[in-house]
């Protein structure tokens, strides 16, 4: 690959794998310890990422099992929770916290998929800002020291590089649209 390129590809790549990040945030029925990376907890006055407070396991497909190392943190992680917007009460023993996801409802799994669609087409609308920013930069190359050929295969090349992620989101966001579906 052209070097002079190589940077939007990395942009559409990051593009790419960010919305696969957020849609591994959205629950699809299933317990999924990943709905918790966006969680915050209050840990003696600095906010700390929940993974690095406590052990987060599924022992049931619908169970998120939360293992505090400290017992004292278990009322913050709980107050996390409670503020953050996944929407599910937690339940305490005192030493573990318990997420039970209900089942989905149809018309909630149907919400879910179109807020998968909407982040798709956001996904897809940055790679085209990518590829907008891409062509820019060639036609300032085309007035300086490039020949119009070389700039018309950079232009092509860039054009089949914004194709193949916009097929790759389209396939992402049918997968995950799948995967809410699915009861």
């Amino acid at each position: 690959m052209d070097e002079r390129i190589k940077v939007y590809d990395e942009k559409m790549t990051k593009t790419f794998n960010n919305l696969l990040s957020e849609f591994a945030t959205i629950r699809a029925g299933r317990a999924n310890p990943s709905i918790l990376n966006k969680i915050r907890v209050d840990y003696y006055g600095t906010p700390t990422p929940l993974q690095q407070i406590g052990n987060i396991t599924v022992p049931e497909p619908r169970i998120l099992q939360i293992q505090p190392w400290e017992a004292s943190m278990v009322k913050a992680i709980e107050k996390a929770i409670l503020t953050s917007d996944i929407g599910i009460n937690p339940s305490n023993d005192g030493r573990i916290i318990r997420l039970v996801f209900p089942e989905l409802t149809e018309e909630r799994r149907k919400d879910l998929v179109k807020e998968v669609k909407k982040k798709g087409e956001a996904g897809k609308v940055a790679i085209r800002n990518i590829r907008r920013d891409a062509n820019d930069y060639l036609k300032k190359l085309g007035k300086t020291e490039v020949s119009e050929d070389e700039i018309s295969d950079l232009e092509d090349a860039i054009q089949k590089m914004t194709d193949k992620y916009i097929k790759d989101i389209d396939k992402a966001t049918e997968e995950k649209s799948k995967e809410i579906l699915t009861v």
